[in-house]
């Protein structure tokens, strides 16, 4: 399966939108719907990816169930929260290390993530960091599709 590179990330500021979910009431597709078309009014953006992120409770996956709530963000990296426009919100992203792993397939195949948790991460010299997990969509990142690609960032410090 696939093997991550570790990366060093530094702080980044973000802005977007969020809304609480689980698993059992996914609401992706309403976060993502209503981010989209909004996409102009952030200024100062970076470049054009798309950060889909995850906020955790601390326990969140020490005693994991499909209906534990965390917070998920739809946004775009800026180079400062000078004019954030209404019904916004900003978010600073700590800087840390982090497993990068690159993805191709369908964002609706969670195979990848039960192999990142189940599978690499228990063998490896690494355990969970308490910052957030994201995901970055760039240019070829096609929602759904066999040949989307996207880089799955994991928090990780050493064992």
């Amino acid at each position: 399966m696939i093997q991550p590179r570790t990366v060093v990330l530094q702080e980044k500021k973000l802005v977007g939108i969020s809304l609480p979910m689980s698993l059992t009431n996914n609401r992706t597709g309403q976060l993502w719907s209503s981010f989209v078309p909004r996409l102009d009014e952030i200024k100062n953006t970076v470049n054009s990816n798309k950060f889909s992120l995850q906020i955790y409770a601390e326990d969140h996956f020490s005693n994991f169930s499909p209906a534990n709530e965390f917070i998920k963000w739809a946004a775009l990296e800026v180079t400062d929260f000078d004019s954030i426009t209404e019904d916004m919100q900003s978010l600073e992203l700590p800087g840390g290390l982090y497993a990068v792993f690159d993805y191709k397939g369908s964002s609706q195949d969670t195979s990848v993530f039960q192999y990142i948790f189940s599978e690499w991460l228990p063998k490896s010299d690494y355990i969970l960091d308490e910052r957030p997990h994201f995901e970055i969509l760039g240019e070829k990142y096609k929602n759904n599709d066999s040949d989307s690609e996207e880089e799955i960032w994991i928090p990780v410090k050493k064992k």
